[in-house]
């Protein structure tokens, strides 16, 4: 298979693998129309999401084929980054921290939260 082929076997794959993006917008939001920016957002926000997923875990699994890495060395990167992620994002929402069974709010939270409604 030439490089062009490839390249639109690629692009081919990749577009029909994002149709998902209308299901899960639809999950999300209910039935709506293209052009309802909300859903319109969501679907778009999805598409990234499900390319992302497919290319990490193409090129994770490249990594250790190759033995570039172990899947141990993979698995305890990601639980570093996992914990470094969140710890910046408890910098980023004071009063919020997660726990294994949600998010923890305490008094500082209603103060980050305060301009969230609409």
């Amino acid at each position: 298979m030439t490089i062009e082929e490839l390249s639109q076997r690629y692009h081919s794959t990749l577009n029909r693998l994002t149709k998902w993006r209308s299901v899960f917008a639809g999950w999300q939001l209910g039935t709506r129309a293209k052009g309802d920016p909300e859903c319109d957002a969501v679907r778009d926000h999805r598409e990234v999401t499900i390319i992302l997923r497919t290319e990490v875990t193409a090129l994770s699994g490249l990594l250790i084929k190759k033995g570039l890495i172990t899947q141990e060395e993979y698995l305890q990167a990601i639980i570093e980054e996992a914990d470094l992620l969140s710890n910046d994002y408890e910098k980023r929402f004071p009063g919020m921290a997660v726990t294994d069974i949600g998010i923890r709010y305490d008094k500082r939270a209603a103060e980050t939260m305060k301009d969230w409604l609409l």
